[in-house]
């Protein structure tokens, strides 16, 4: 029955690994070398811990820098409209423009129109957003993954 099929299977495959050595070895040997070039290579690239860093008073906002400010998000949703109020009005005392865009094309348009006081914000859903500025692009994240 099925005992006598499963040692005759392993015990023809037991006879193939002997006569194809060269092929055995290597079916071995690459996944030890990957592994130790994997290893090597988180060596030569270690993560970084930084310390905590302790809570400082880095006094009031400079707002004069801020006149004329424009900050343009995409796409309009109800919860980028909230949050983009709550940065212009909450922060700041006489409030940051804010505008939105139907589209990042629209956005990227705008920046290059007005690209000395000029952010845009695209929410990729609600905890994540990207920063555009006129020639880069800023990932948010607090926590930032190793190579």
């Amino acid at each position: 029955g099925v005992w006598r099929q499963t040692r005759a299977l392993l015990f023809k495959n037991c006879l193939i690994k002997g006569r194809t050595k060269k092929s055995s070895v290597q079916e071995v040997l690459f996944p030890l070398f990957f592994l130790f070039w994997l290893i090597l290579m988180s060596m030569m690239h270690p993560h970084r811990k930084y310390d905590e860093v302790a809570n400082t008073d880095l006094g009031t906002l400079d707002t004069s820098q801020l006149v004329n400010f424009v900050i343009g998000y995409t796409p309009p949703t109800h919860m980028a409209r909230e949050i983009m109020k709550k940065v212009a009005f909450d922060n700041f005392e006489d409030g940051i423009i804010t505008e939105e865009y139907l589209s990042e094309e629209e956005l990227q348009e705008a920046s290059v129109l007005k690209s000395s006081n000029f952010v845009g914000v695209v929410f990729k859903d609600s905890m994540s957003y990207q920063l555009r500025f006129h020639d880069s692009i800023a990932m948010s994240s607090i926590y930032m993954e190793s190579r």
